[in-house]
C-alpha cells in the first residue's frame, strides 16, 4: 500500500503540532509498536528534542495570546516539519518518491497551521483564558489519536484529517470577523499603550 496516506495525515498533524508528531512516531518506532517509521525519527537526540519542545509548546500553547505569537513562530516551522518527515515516511516506505511526500506533507502541514492559527485568534477574542486550554487539550489529545490510529489505518485516518481540514478551513471561514476583531484590538492597544508616554502640552 502506498506510503501517501500517512503522509498527508501526518502533515495535517505537523501542521497543528508537529513536535508531538516527531514525538510519537519516535516512540512507536523505539517500542516496537510499528515498522512504519524511520530509523532517523528514533534517535534518542531526536526524541528528546522533540520532548522538550513539545513541552514549551504545551505551555505556550494554552496561554492566551502567547500562543497567537508561537503560531506565528511556526508558521515556517510546521510545514517545514510536515515535509520533512514526510519526506522520511516516504523513503522508508519506497513507494512514493520523497519530494512528492515532502510537496503534501508540507502542503497540509501548512493547511491545518492555518487552521489552527486562525480559530486562535477567534478564541483570543472572548475575555476568558479557559476557552484557550480546552482548544490546546483537544488539539493534542486528536493529533495524538490520530497519528497513532494512522500507522495502523493510514487511508481511514487520512479521510479523517481531511474532513477535519475542510471543517477546518470552513470555520475560519465564519471566524474571520472574529479574526478582524481581534487584530482591530490589538492596534487599538499598542496604539493607546505608545500614546502614554507622549508628555502633555504645556
Amino acid at each position: 500500500m502506498s506510503v501517501l496516506p500517512l503522509v498527508f495525515t501526518s502533515g495535517w498533524a505537523s501542521g497543528i503540532n508537529s513536535y508531538a508528531v516527531v514525538l510519537l512516531l519516535g516512540l512507536m518506532g523505539v517500542t516496537g509498536a510499528s515498522d512504519e517509521v524511520p530509523l532517523s525519527l528514533q534517535r534518542t537526540d531526536v526524541l528528546v528534542i522533540a520532548a522538550l519542545l513539545f513541552l514549551c509548546e504545551a505551555v505556550a500553547d494554552k496561554i492566551p495570546y502567547v500562543d497567537t505569537a508561537w503560531d506565528a513562530v511556526h508558521t515556517v516551522v510546521r510545514p517545514v516539519a510536515g515535509g520533512v518527515v514526510a519526506a522520511l515516511l516516504a523513503g522508508h516506505d519506497g513507494s512514493l518518491p520523497q519530494a512528492a511526500a515532502a510537496a503534501v506533507g508540507g502542503s497540509s502541514a501548512l493547511a491545518s497551521h492555518l487552521v489552527k492559527a486562525g480559530t486562535r485568534m477567534a478564541v483570543n477574542t472572548s475575555p476568558e483564558p479557559f476557552s484557550n486550554i480546552v482548544v490546546s487539550l483537544a488539539e493534542d489529545l486528536g493529533v495524538s489519536a490520530l497519528v497513532i490510529f494512522a500507522l495502523f489505518h493510514p487511508v481511514a485516518a487520512a479521510v479523517i484529517a481531511g474532513t477535519l481540514l475542510a471543517l477546518g478551513l470552513t470555520t475560519v471561514a465564519f471566524l474571520f470577523s472574529r479574526i478582524r476583531r481581534f487584530w482591530r484590538r490589538r492596534r487599538e492597544r499598542r496604539a493607546s499603550g505608545g500614546g502614554r508616554g507622549t508628555p502633555a502640552a504645556v
